[in-house]
């Protein structure tokens, strides 16, 4: 029977209510294409998954599966897959720099082979420092490739460690154990850099959410230090860039249209057919509460950024508090100011909005308001919360979804 990480993550994190916590968020999938286990951002879902080879965790004693399960997640936690290396450093040293950062924390948990300050041909450095300390550090001992623990082979052929495809270098002592392939790139498009910033918005999230639980459970934080508790706390305070993340959904909610067009020759037959133009829009609609909690600079920033968005989709504006007045939707023209003018007083109900995008083909929907409603029902286009930082960080139900502050 194939290693399932899923019912093992369970199990082994039990005595670690943070981990516990952030494992249930991180979708865990099998590939038997890499040799060991890394994290990555899903281009298509903007969701952080972890790829594992079942037959890599089979070969590990319990204790060391522990310790990759949560070498991993402080991966995402220091923010090592979204962020881009330092400029002019290779990925190999960057790699083994991360590294070094996150095994200061799980000695004694990991592969007797994996980078590890203090050890091999790390001897001379300090436990605890950050990846850019160790970077720093390596560049001013002079350490090449080999010194780093890197192995005999040429990039893209020793060991896993994000520097290409696995082949057949030697590791060396102090080796990338896990596979880092997934992570951010120089080169990255457009749409992956979005996706990273999306991510990074979830995993937010998710990471507030393992905090209250950690500080609820009779275990506290498990085995995370009081250094990296106080390393968490600090990157939960930071703001997320709206912006990027509105940008990323209607992007994400386009559908494919062709239709055709002469001035795109068919070149298999470019004098029998015209050829066919790829058009990408969305349908969105755009929910505003009307209980009196969305204000006017709330509006006036978000309908200022969808000036910008005008090309990729049509908006639909749509109004309700516990019901939509359906002879006040309309359609969202660019460079029209949308007043906050209140069209009804009443309480607020999501079933409202929902309802009406339920029943009309949309592909996406973006409520304004203060989240203070109970859930809705689901919803057949992808929908994100927008809302001010208090309903952010304190809403009135608990949600998947995405929830975005507008500052």
């Amino acid at each position: 029977m194939s290693f399932d990480l899923k019912l093992h993550a369970y199990r082994l994190l039990m005595d670690e209510p943070f981990f516990a916590a952030l494992s249930r968020k991180i979708e865990k999938r099998e590939d038997r294409s890499i040799p060991t286990a890394g994290v990555r951002v899903d281009p298509e879902t903007a969701q952080f998954e972890m790829i594992y080879n079942p037959d890599f965790f089979d070969s590990l004693p319990e204790e060391q599966v522990r310790g990759v399960l949560k070498h991993e997640f402080y991966h995402l936690i220091f923010e090592h897959v979204t962020s881009r290396k330092p400029e002019g450093v290779t990925h190999q040293l960057w790699n083994v720099c991360a590294d070094l950062a996150i095994n200061s924390h799980l000695v004694g948990e990991l592969p007797d082979n994996c980078c590890m300050p203090g050890v091999g041909p790390f001897a001379d450095l300090p436990k605890g420092e950050s990846a850019e300390w160790y970077l720093a550090k390596l560049i001013d001992q002079g350490k090449t490739r080999k010194e780093a623990g890197e192995g005999d082979g040429e990039p893209g052929e020793g060991s896993e460690g994000g520097a290409g495809e696995p082949g057949e270098g030697e590791p060396g002592e102090g080796e990338n154990f896990d596979d880092h392939s997934g992570w951010s790139e120089d080169g990255d498009s457009p749409a992956q850099q979005a996706a990273n910033q999306m991510a990074k918005e979830r995993l937010k999230q998710a990471m507030k959410e393992a905090a209250g639980e950690a500080a609820q459970s009779a275990k506290g934080w498990g085995s995370v230090s009081g250094a990296v508790k106080k390393e968490i706390i600090k990157r939960l305070e930071t703001k997320v860039d709206w912006k990027k993340v509105l940008r990323y959904f209607i992007k994400t909610s386009q559908r494919a249209s062709r239709r055709s067009s002469v001035k795109r020759i068919n070149k298999r037959y470019a004098y029998i057919h015209p050829g066919k133009k790829v058009q990408r829009q969305a349908k969105i609609a755009i929910a505003i509460d009307q209980s009196g909690s969305v204000s006017d600079e709330m509006l006036a920033s978000f309908f200022g950024e969808l000036n910008g968005l005008a090309k990729l989709a049509e908006f639909t504006v749509i109004p309700f508090d516990t019901e939509v007045p359906e002879d006040k939707v309309y359609v969202w023209k660019k460079g029209k100011s949308q007043a906050a003018e209140r069209v009804s007083c009443g309480g607020t109900c999501f079933d409202a909005p929902t309802d009406y995008v339920n029943k009309n083909s949309f592909d996406g929907v973006i409520i304004l308001t203060d989240m203070e409603a109970p859930k809705p029902k689901a919803c057949k286009a992808q929908r994100m919360w927008m809302t001010d930082q208090r309903g952010a960080s304190r809403p009135y139900f608990k949600t998947n979804e995405r929830v975005i502050a507008i500052d």
